[in-house]
């Protein structure tokens, strides 16, 4: 097979055009005639914060996976964290198991400290709470994928190595080194006639070293008492001594075993970007198992081991390890890489995502501005265009959602496109497609969160037509949650719709006629029905009437609503709640 462009999107004119990208991976996938079950790969190295930018390659890989399952195949989808890493700089963000965002220094970041070099999975949790630090992170990715529905089966690297699962290959990359040299000659500099593809792991600090000084995949073939002998005297607190040692040694004597195969090395300095991290110096023996194959040698063998047929990567990986990826599986490992398709990276606001300048957010954290099914749907949208992320504009987002579910149920018309895109798409980011579902407009769940009364807030939004009489009790119950996420919205983004309705009783006020004059009008142009931007421009046009100062009118409204001096923007807000309680309070009477 010819090097296939990771940019699997990008169509010939010949082939057959899909609503949904998704179909098209998915024919190339069976393209390949893959033996069942099909494997859906995914992966991250569990270094810090999993953010929501993490979140691309398990719903990129999830949809690929329900397309396939659609056309009846078995699919499993892995997700490896490549958590014999070693931790290369500590991070100034972290998070605990909620969620919640930390700086470094709330945490025991001497441990990490002390650690730089070590795996993620040698690393204590410096919140206590997990195995590792790996460990802990690791946690957060499942727990994201689970928010989400994503049904992954997320595999340790460091458990895939202590195994044995990974050494097989390992030790073919090192019977094939001198070819391996020559590979990754063509894409990394300061590959000499010396190197070997193998990082073992120090026995006296516990780092990750690149120095490795012989190699012996034979294995030397010893009395099994000479090889516990060999290892006790490394550990001298093990040793056995005495009667019942010598008796030990007898029984085993004329037993043969062959060694594992190994490699020498040299604890040696680590580059880490713009720092480095000090070897100890140690020289010692590791085997297959106590170590890592480097980055360009692993991805390969994962997917030898796991046996990927399809992996979607972000473009850092198209431009840089895919190139080499594809050269290691078939000219050293010999075999045929998996589809790739990359994705480009969104941005949070703007801004690319970085744990370290705290440009974050959480998939926990999402979930409590917006429902799971409207996440879904930001992520099945086409891989290959960037996008941006906004809280501040998650309005938009929600009622993009909103529209491609009513023209799901032909609700409303639609073009060809769009009509065929919700059409396919739509049953893939909902538990179960259901007409009698209600979905309030989210800035309107943003209003009805201006009060706690639950009872309140369905009768406004019946009043306003939101809720059908006949609406089931789980529809109503649905749309009303989404008034809870609304109101996080507004907190979070203290926007125009983070205040508090005083609805019980008339706020304190003090009016001259003038004004009070002009808010009986306003009352009077309300009452007779008008649209949000025309009730905005009646305000100032009653206040010039009056010849009441702009400003002092609207103030006069924020306090008869809020108690407040400042508020959203008046129009839109008086024509959401429901007209007769807006009638009555601008009249002073309730």
């Amino acid at each position: 097979m010819s090097d296939e462009s990771p940019y699997t999107l990008q169509r010939e004119d010949d082939e057959e055009h899909h609503a949904f990208w998704a179909d098209a991976v998915a024919d190339r996938v069976e393209e390949r005639n893959p033996e069942e079950p099909i494997v859906v790969k995914g992966g991250i190295s569990p270094s810090g914060v999993p953010h929501l930018g993490n979140v691309n390659e398990l719903l990129r890989g999830y949809f690929v996976a329900e397309v396939l399952r659609e056309r009846g195949h078995e699919v499993r989808q892995v997700f490896t964290a490549d958590d014999r890493d070693p931790l290369r700089k500590l991070p100034r963000t972290l998070c605990d198991l909620e969620g919640n965002l930390v700086d470094l220094g709330d945490v025991d970041a001497g441990a990490l400290g002390r650690n730089l070099g070590a795996p993620y999975t040698d690393i204590p949790d410096p919140f206590g709470c997990c195995d590792s630090y790996g460990d802990h992170f690791s946690n957060i990715i499942q727990d994201s994928a689970d928010a989400v529905d994503v049904p992954i089966e997320l595999v340790s690297n460091t458990e895939l190595y202590e195994s044995g699962d990974l050494e097989d290959v390992t030790r073919f990359v090192l019977e094939h080194r001198e070819r391996a040299r020559e590979v990754l000659s063509e894409y990394q500099d300061k590959v000499d006639e010396d190197y070997v593809p193998f990082n073992p792991i120090c026995a006296e600090c516990g780092k990750v070293t690149e120095t490795v000084t012989s190699v012996d995949l034979d294995g030397e073939v010893r009395s099994a008492s000479d090889s516990r002998v060999a290892r006790d005297s490394e550990s001298p607190s093990n040793h056995a001594s005495g009667p019942e040692a010598r008796e030990q040694t007898g029984s085993e004597a004329t037993r043969k075993t062959a060694e594992p195969p190994t490699v020498d090395y040299t604890c040696t300095d680590m580059d880490a970007g713009d720092r480095t991290i000090e070897g100890c110096g140690h020289e010692g023996t590791a085997t297959l198992r106590e170590g890592k194959l480097p980055w360009r040698f692993e991805w390969p063998a994962q997917w030898q081991t796991l046996g990927v047929d399809f992996e979607p990567f972000g473009k850092d990986h198209a431009e840089g390890s895919w190139p080499s990826g594809q050269d290691v599986a078939r000219n050293v490992l010999e075999i045929e890489p998996p589809v790739p398709m990359v994705y480009e990276w969104f941005t949070l606001e703007g801004e690319p995502f970085s744990s370290s300048e705290g440009n974050v957010i959480l998939v926990s954290d999402v979930l409590e501005l917006l429902e799971p099914e409207v996440l879904r749907y930001f992520f099945a949208k086409d891989p290959a265009k960037a996008r941006d992320f906004s809280i501040e504009r998650l309005d938009q987002l929600v009622d993009e959602f909103d529209r491609l579910e009513a023209i799901y149920f032909d609700e409303i018309d639609a073009d060809e496109d769009e009509t065929a895109f919700a059409k396919r798409v739509y049953p893939f980011v909902v538990e179960e497609p259901r007409a009698e579902r209600v979905r309030l407009p989210y800035t309107f769940a943003a209003v009805l969160g201006m009060t706690d009364d639950p009872d309140l807030r369905e009768e406004i939004a019946r009043r306003e037509g939101h809720i059908p009489d006949d609406a089931p009790e789980w529809a109503v119950e649905g749309a009303l949650e989404r008034v809870e996420r609304a109101r996080n919205w507004a907190r979070r983004t203290e926007n125009e719709f983070d205040y508090e309705l005083k609805r019980s009783e008339i706020p304190a006020h003090e009016f001259d006629a003038a004004t009070e004059e002009a808010l009986e009008e306003l009352a009077d142009f309300i009452e007779a029905g008008h649209e949000p931007d025309e009730i905005q421009g009646e305000i100032y046009e009653t206040a010039r009437r009056h010849d009441v100062d702009v400003g002092d009118f609207f103030t006069a409204g924020y306090r008869l609503f809020f108690d407040e001096e400042q508020g959203p923007k008046l129009g839109s807000f008086l024509a959401k709640v429901d007209r007769e309680f807006v009638v009555d309070r601008l009249r002073r009477e309730r």
